[in-house]
């Protein structure tokens, strides 16, 4: 039997051993002292608001990990912006969940700065297709992560097969460098015929022209060779040989409607990032975004307790007691007390009551709420 890879299990994910050792230690010494307080502990990123907002996402598998705790749990919807303040709030026995810290800030601290970094990829790129490509940069257990968080800000797309199996969407992707030098060099036209062969008809006929001569030149052979079957070309060139890359996409463009060909679709790839974008947003119809995305930092959540058997506490630099976060009608994010009165929509709702979900999750319905919800507050 093959030796088994370095990932840990969902069981063991779920039974509370992805957890760090101090608290482990911290479980031993409650049992030792009889002790099992009743608190309200909440996860943030920043007490207060500080006008950089985030997209909350990682909460689906979150949710997974305290079903079944017998806690209450309040959370952002998944895909809502925030502005400091909780995103999360759970009640309850602190032995019921303690274990589960370290797991539950790492499902929503990757997820919600992958979604961020993709929102802010699309908001730059209103109006281009959008393909997340960047799973192959990060462990391959966390791929359905990656292009979750990809959807959720935006993305039309992503390449991951299994990742689309999981999320019941198809992965898109047409072919690799690997493919035309197979075929030898020289032979491009030959590995571009192949490929429209032998795939399926729905598979838009997109293909990749850099791999061994200038970039123009590439695209007019595959355009030649293709006819009326071609429907984008892919420049990918590294950014070692890259040179104006703008300029090039622009000649790529210029020579395909000198021939009639404006019909042919000009997609762009290869360390794509918000300015590249922004740079190329005109003459491009497209892009494939990886690391910018699958590499995001993580957002530096912690879950701290701010209330113990009724009465707020917090350790120093902490906001002491439940509190409740608002969009008000201006787009800003406002932190209160719960149980004040105070302006705007409450954004913390119920997740689980009495350890069972309350919640349903819909990925389309999160991904227009984090696209309404950017344009509400003016992310950028």
């Amino acid at each position: 039997m093959p030796e088994p890879f370095d990932i840990v299990t969902p069981e063991t994910i779920r039974e509370g051993r992805a957890t760090d050792a101090y608290f482990e230690r911290t479980v031993e010494t409650l049992d030792h002292a009889g002790k099992n307080p009743h608190v309200v502990a909440e996860v943030t990123a920043d007490q207060f608001p500080t006008g950089e907002f985030e997209v909350f996402a990682g909460i689906a598998d979150a949710a997974r990990l305290l079903d079944g705790c017998d806690v209450a749990v309040d959370a952002l919807r998944e895909g809502q912006l925030f502005d400091g303040g909780p995103v999360m709030s759970i009640e309850g026995s602190y032995l019921d969940f303690a274990r589960l810290e370290t797991a539950l800030l790492g499902f929503l601290s990757q997820a919600s700065g992958m979604a961020t970094n993709a929102l802010r990829a699309r908001r730059t790129a209103p109006d281009a297709s959008l393909l997340s490509f960047g799973a192959r940069h990060v462990h391959p257990s966390i791929a359905a992560v990656v292009e979750r968080s990809a959807l959720l800000g935006g993305f039309d797309g992503f390449s991951h097969v299994a990742a689309g199996e999981l999320l019941g969407r198809e992965a898109s992707g047409t072919m690799p460098h690997a493919l035309v030098i197979a075929f030898g060099k020289g032979n491009q036209e030959a590995a571009w015929t192949a490929f429209d062969e032998a795939v399926a008809d729905s598979v838009p006929r997109i293909t990749l022209c850099d791999t061994y001569s200038d970039e123009a030149d590439e695209v007019l052979r595959a355009a030649d060779a293709l006819g009326e079957n071609l429907d984008s070309v892919r420049i990918d060139t590294t950014g070692s040989r890259r040179g104006d890359i703008r300029h090039i996409i622009r000649e790529v463009r210029w020579e395909l409607d000198a021939r009639g060909r404006e019909d042919v679709e000009v997609f762009v790839s290869g360390g794509l990032d918000p300015d590249a974008l922004r740079d190329l947003r005109d003459v491009a119809a497209g892009f494939g975004v990886g690391g910018y995305v699958s590499n995001a930092d993580p957002v530096d959540f912690a879950l701290d307790i701010v209330a113990i058997d009724g009465e707020p506490a917090a350790k120093r630099g902490k906001l002491s007691g439940k509190k409740q976060v608002y969009r008000t009608d201006d787009g800003g994010h406002h932190v209160a007390l719960a149980g004040t009165e105070s302006a705007g929509e409450p954004l913390l709702e119920p997740l689980l009551r009495d350890g069972e979900l309350v919640r349903e999750f819909d990925l389309d319905a999160a991904i227009d709420r984090a696209s309404a919800d950017a344009a509400a507050v003016d992310f950028a």
